[in-house]
C-alpha cells in the first residue's frame, strides 16, 4: 500500500499546495528554512561514535513547549536530539529556547519518498519520536526500512479520526504500521489504538506529558506590569479567551457586554490561536465601539476594554491574569477544542464549549471533578461567564478542583522518559 501512497501523494500535493502556500503566507515566517521541507535540513554534525541520536518531531508550539523536560533529560543522558517541527511558530519557539539542547533543528519534511528519505539520510537517528497525532506513512515506512524504532509519545486519536479509521481497517493498519510503541496520553486513547488493531503489548498508558508542564509564574510586580502593558485596568476581573477561533471572539465580546450591563467590572483578554488573524479580529473590535489594544503593537498607551494577545508564546503568562478562562475551538461550528491543561495547571476557573474532541478524555475528567463547566453555545457562554464573574466562591471551587486534578494526574514525563530510555538501551 505504501506504493499507492507514494504514487498518489504528488497529485494530492499539487492540488493542496495553493491552500497551504496561502496559509503559510498568512502566518508568515515560513520563508526561512523553506527548503527543509524538501529534505534539505541545515547541516547537522556527523554522528559521533558511541553517541545515540534521537529525531524528535513536535508539530507546533504546544508540543514544542511540552517536550522541554524530555530534551533536557536526554541531553543529560548524553543523547543527541535533532528537533523538527511543522509550523513557523513551533520553529520560532525551538530556536528561542532549545539552541543549547538540540544537535540540530529543522522543519519536518513533506511526507513524500524523495524528501523524507533525504531527511532520514541527513539525520540518521537511532530512535524516532513523534508526538500526539503525528502518523506520517512515509516517515514511518522509512523508519521501518532502516530498522529504526518509532515511539509515539502523548499519543492520542481524536474521536473523528477514530471513527474514520474504524470504517476503513486497511487504512488504519497502514497509518499505524511502522510505530514500534505507543505511549498513550490516556486510557481512552489506548483503548482506541487497541480497537484499531495496534498490538496491545506495544501500548502503554504513560499519561499526558502536558500535565507536567512547568510554567514560569509571575510575581505580583510582574502581573501588574503585564496588565499595564496590555492596557487592562487594575482591580477589574479578566475574562480570557484562550486560543480562540473565528466566531468565538464575537461571543466573548457579547459576554463582556452582558457582564458590564449587569454591573460586573471586567475586561476581556483575547489570545487567538493564530496571530495572523489580527486584522480580522481588529475589524470585529472596531465595529463594537469598545476600546482595544493589539499586543503586537507594543505597550498599550492607556487602559482599554479589550486586549488582544496577537503574539506567540505569551499565553501562559497572560493566563495568569485571568479570573475566568474560556477554551477556544470548542463552540459550534468548531468541534476539536484547544488544550485546557495550562489553565488547569494554573488553577483557573474554566469554561469550554461542547466541541472538545481532541481533548475529550481531559475535558470529561475536568467536568467530572467539577474543575470546569461546559456551555452549549455563544448565548450560554455569555450567561455562564456573567454568573461566574459575579460569584467568586464558585470560581474558587472550580479553581481548586482544577489544581487538584493537575496534581493527581502528573508524572507523564517521568513515565515517558523511562520508556524512551528503555528503547535506547535495547539499541546499545
Amino acid at each position: 500500500m505504501i506504493w499507492v501512497y507514494r504514487l498518489l501523494f504528488p497529485f494530492a500535493l499539487v492540488v493542496m499546495s495553493p491552500y497551504y502556500l496561502l496559509r503559510m503566507r498568512r502566518r508568515g515566517g515560513y520563508g526561512d528554512g523553506f527548503w527543509h521541507r524538501f529534505g534539505l535540513p541545515p547541516r547537522i554534525a556527523p554522528r559521533r561514535p558511541g553517541v545515540r541520536r534521537v529525531w524528535l518531531q513536535a508539530v507546533s508550539v504546544g508540543e514544542m513547549l511540552a517536550v522541554e523536560p524530555i530534551l533536557r533529560a536526554l541531553k543529560d543522558d548524553g543523547t543527541e536530539v535533532v528537533l523538527t517541527t511543522t509550523t513557523s511558530t513551533g520553529f520560532r519557539v525551538a530556536a528561542e529556547r532549545y539552541g543549547s539542547l538540540a544537535a540540530g533543528m529543522a522543519y519536518f519534511p513533506v511526507d513524500w519518498m524523495p524528501f523524507s528519505a533525504r531527511a532520514w539520510d541527513a539525520i540518521s537517528p537511532d530512535l524516532a519520536i513523534v508526538t500526539e497525532g503525528e502518523r506520517w506513512p512515509e516517515h514511518l515506512h522509512q523508519a521501518k526500512g532502516r530498522r529504526v524504532p518509532v515511539i509515539c509519545i502523548n499519543a492520542r486519536i481524536s474521536e473523528r479520526s477514530f471513527r474514520r479509521l474504524g470504517r476503513f481497517p486497511v487504512a488504519a493498519r497502514f497509518v499505524l504500521d511502522g510505530m514500534s510503541r505507543v505511549l498513550a496520553g490516556s486510557e481512552l486513547d489506548a483503548e482506541r489504538f487497541r480497537e484499531l488493531g495496534f498490538p496491545p503489548g506495544r501500548i502503554c498508558v504513560t499519561g499526558n506529558i502536558k500535565l507536567d508542564v512547568s510554567i514560569a509564574l509571575l510575581d505580583d510586580a510582574g502581573r501588574a506590569a503585564l496588565r499595564r502593558e496590555l492596557g487592562l485596568p487594575p482591580g477589574r476581573l479578566v475574562l480570557l479567551g484562550s486560543s480562540t477561533w473565528p466566531g468565538e471572539e464575537a461571543a466573548l465580546v457579547d459576554a463582556l457586554v452582558s457582564a458590564r450591563a449587569q454591573g460586573v467590572g471586567c475586561s476581556l483578554l483575547i489570545v487567538p490561536r493564530h496571530a495572523e488573524r489580527r486584522a480580522e479580529i481588529e475589524r470585529l473590535l472596531k465595529a463594537t465601539g469598545l476600546s482595544y489594544h493589539m499586543r503586537s503593537l507594543g505597550p498599550s498607551p492607556g487602559e482599554v476594554d479589550i486586549a488582544v494577545g496577537d503574539t506567540t508564546g505569551e499565553l501562559r503568562a497572560m493566563a495568569q491574569l485571568a479570573d475566568l478562562v474560556f477554551i477556544g475551538k470548542s463552540l459550534p461550528p468548531h468541534a476539536e477544542g484547544q488544550t485546557p491543561v495550562e489553565a488547569a495547571a494554573l488553577g483557573k476557573a474554566i469554561l469550554f464549549g461542547p466541541g472538545m474532541a481532541n481533548f475529550s478524555s481531559i475535558a470529561q475528567d475536568l467536568l467530572d471533578r467539577g474543575a470546569a463547566r461546559t456551555v452549549a453555545d455563544a448565548a450560554a457562554l455569555a450567561r455562564e461567564s456573567v454568573a461566574l464573574l459575579r460569584d467568586k466562591p464558585a470560581r474558587d471551587r472550580i479553581s481548586e478542583a482544577a489544581a487538584g486534578w493537575r496534581r493527581d494526574n502528573g508524572g507523564g514525563v517521568a513515565r515517558t522518559l523511562e520508556a524512551i530510555r528503555t528503547e535506547l538501551r535495547q539499541r546499545y
